[in-house]
Formats: C-alpha cells, structure tokens, sequence
C-alpha cells in the first residue's frame, strides 16, 4: 500500500470509531449491567449448588451430576467475569458512563492478576506495540517461541510441555506478566520495583486463594475437599478457555510480526495496519461471541481498545469490507482451525528452523 492509502485507510476506520462513540447511550449502559448480573447470579447459583450437593453424597450419580452442575456455573461465570467484563471494563470501555462501580480506575476482577499491573503489561505495552519482537512481551509470553523470528534455543525442545502447564495456570502467568525481569537485568527498572509488583501479587493472589480454597469450602464443614475440588474445577475452565481465545487471536497462521526499525515514522494509519495484520478473528455465534469477551474479534478489539465489547459484532463487518477495499489482509477462521494452526507452530516451533527476516 502507498501512503496515501495507508491514511485513507485509518481514516475510514477512524470514522467508524466516531461514529460509534458519539452512538453510545442507554442500550449499551443496559448490556453491560445485564452481563454483570447474569454473571453474579451464576456464581451465586454455581456455589449454591455445589453445596446442596453435599448432602447428596450417598446417592453417588445425583451427587456427582449437583456438584459438576455447580462447577460448571461456577465456571461459566468466571468466564464472563474474566472475559466480556473485567478485561472490557480496565480497558476503559465503560468509562463513559461516569459509574464509580463500573469503571477502569476502581474495578477488581477475579483473577490473581492486580488490576493496576495488568492495565500496565496489556494496555500500554501490548496494546502500543502490538507484534514488536522487542517491545510487545505478549509475542510469547517470553516463555514461548511463537515464531520463526524469534532465535531458537534448546530450552523451546520443552516448550509442548509448558505450554500446556502454561494453559492450565494461565491466570498465573498472566499474574506475573508485568514482572519484567530483562528490564531488571539491563538496569531499566530496579529491584525494589520488582519486589513492590511482587508484593502486589501476593495480596491478590492471597485473597484469591483464600477465598476458593479455604473460606468456600469450609462452610461445607467435613466436606471441605468436594468444594476445593469444583472450585479448582471452575478456575481450571476459566483458565483453559481463556488460554485458548487469547492464543487464537494472537498467534495463527497468517499473523504478522514486526521490527522495532517497522515502527520509524508510523502514523495514524500504519498504526491500524499493523494492528490489522498482527490480529486474528474467530468465527462464531452471538454466545460464543460473549462467552469469549468479544475477543472473537481480536481485529475490532485492537483496532478499538475502548470501544464497549458489545458494539464489535456490528463492525466487524464494515471493518473488514475496509481492509477488502485497501486489500489489507483480514485474518478470521473457526475457532478449530484458529487454536489448531496456533498448536502447531507452538509444536514446530519448539525445534530449530531457519530464521527469516522480519516482515516489513
């Protein structure tokens, strides 16, 4: 693309941002009180059930369908907590609404990961420097070799292996994201700053541990081990299905990666470009839409971080006729072939290849 098809290019999305904000009024502010209440309800109801289920235990099959029936809503709701609400609203998606409960600056979500840590590794960071080797510590997790740009080292021979521990603990890792231990090694950052996020961790991190693995199961009094177990069960859905969108957006067939040299210059529109070409779409219904936070449209989101979550559905499409006019690439499949083609370069990856250059 010429440049002035590149600013062209920003601009008509640019109009479609604005288009949108200067739209957003009471249906939006009803759907996201809705989702918060559906969701509280369901956490409600999952811990409900999964201590009426106790006194089922000498009927074994009625007992086990209660419990997994309540892990399950438990787990649901975490989902939602995790994905179409905590991470929209510390995005600052509803801060429009001057709500002091639903706003960036005052929500808690439920994972160990604080707040004021996670808004700093994946608003600023990742979201600025979307696919820069260099800049953007999401391009794999700095655990992971997630593309042939990145220098193989014999550690990636174990990287099928963490990967999967990496699936199952994921809101573990994404705790300890912000902690930038190469900053520390270069003398960017210093320990007392380390040990301070640490320090953060560990409070956030407490409360969550307390409140699933102790505080939950004792009111289940000799029955302490069945609740640890359903709410291990619910962070252990919330993880992987998190895991899983996350990845598919990110690291599919067809994704871009850049230099930090691509960045000299950039404007507006090579902006949107680069979150365009760095992005992935998964297709799917209304619910699974809103069960993955909207992240479906990975593309949507990075192109309009602020923009409510509700609203990516109906521009997705106007989005991708504009990259079809420009004909920028946009990248969207089902959720199969998505988390299939991210697998198999986590797998292939994990063995030596030949280093190409990075893309322009």
């Amino acid at each position: 693309m010429i440049d002035t098809d590149i600013e062209a290019f920003g601009r008509e999305l640019d109009a479609i941002q604005n288009e949108v904000k200067a739209s957003l009024g009471a249906r939006d502010r009803r759907y996201i009180k809705r989702a918060i209440a559906v969701q509280r309800g369901m956490a409600l109801g999952g811990r409900a059930l999964i201590l009426a289920s106790l006194p089922l235990a000498p009927v074994f099959p009625l007992f086990l369908g209660t419990i997994g029936l309540g892990a399950a809503s438990l787990g649901i709701s975490k989902i939602l907590e995790n994905m179409e609400i905590g991470h929209n609203v510390l995005h600052g998606q509803w801060d429009w609404m001057h709500d002091p409960e639903i706003h960036s600056s005052t929500w808690e979500w439920d994972t160990a990961c604080p707040a004021d840590q996670w808004k700093h590794s994946h608003n600023v960071m990742h979201h600025t420097w979307t696919n820069v080797m260099g800049r953007d510590r999401d391009v794999g997790y700095e655990i992971l070799r997630v593309t042939d740009k990145q220098p193989w080292k014999p550690i990636y021979l174990a990287q099928p292996l963490y990967n999967a521990v990496l699936a199952m603990m994921f809101q573990w890792g994404v705790a300890l994201h912000d902690i930038d231990l190469g900053a520390l090694r270069r003398g960017e950052v210093r320990i007392s700053h380390v040990r301070g996020q640490l320090a953060g961790i560990g409070r956030k991190a407490g409360k969550q541990l307390l409140k699933d693995y102790v505080l939950w199961p004792l009111l289940a009094g000799p029955w302490f081990l069945p609740v640890v177990l359903a709410n291990l069960t619910a962070n252990l859905m919330r993880n992987l299905w998190t895991y899983a969108i996350i990845f598919c957006g990110h690291f599919p067939d067809g994704v871009q990666v850049f230099s930090e040299a691509d960045l000299d210059g950039e404007t507006r529109g090579r902006w949107y470009l680069r979150q365009v070409l760095g992005s992935c779409n998964i297709t799917g219904g209304p619910l699974f839409h809103v069960m993955s936070g909207n992240l479906s449209h990975q593309i949507e989101h990075h192109l309009f971080p602020d923009m409510p979550s509700n609203r990516y559905p109906e521009v997705a499409p106007r989005v991708e006729a504009v990259c079809a006019k420009y004909g920028v690439p946009y990248n969207k499949g089902s959720f199969a072939r998505q988390l299939g083609t991210t697998l198999r370069t986590i797998f292939r990856l994990s063995l030596p290849t030949r280093r190409r250059a990075l893309a322009a």
